[in-house]
């Protein structure tokens, strides 16, 4: 069983940065996970749907949301199976709970994504 630990978040003014990270737990222990990719998902206020924002794979190919590209930054420690996720000039509309998820590909819709975190907030202010 994959377990994921999700840490940073908090609040922040516009233009600020903050830097999350996830740890899986679980994927040393197998044999074979010979692919496997964090995500990070965002679920913003009154809204019911993840938006996926950024996600990268173990090879080292990332994908962004078009809303994040050039301000956000996926990185990933293999020897450590943890996921970064740089945010730098951070919007009020960035504000949401960030979920990082855990697969065996960068899925696009989050039903694919069979592990998840408990979830992080960020608030970002004018």
């Amino acid at each position: 069983q994959v377990e994921l630990v999700e840490s940073g978040g908090g609040s922040v003014q516009a233009g600020g940065s903050l830097r999350l990270s996830c740890t899986a737990s679980g994927y040393a222990g197998r044999r074979f996970p010979t692919t496997y990719s964090m995500a990070w998902f965002r679920q913003a206020p009154g809204t019911e749907e993840r938006e996926r924002v950024a996600c990268i794979e173990n090879g080292g190919t990332t994908e962004y949301a078009d809303s994040v590209k050039g301000r956000f930054a996926i990185s990933i420690d293999n020897a450590n199976y943890t996921a970064f996720l740089q945010m730098n000039s951070l919007r009020p509309e960035d504000t949401a709970m960030y979920y990082c998820a855990s697969d065996s590909l960068c899925w696009i819709l989050p039903d694919k994504y069979n592990y998840w975190a408990q979830g992080t907030q960020v608030t970002v202010s004018t």
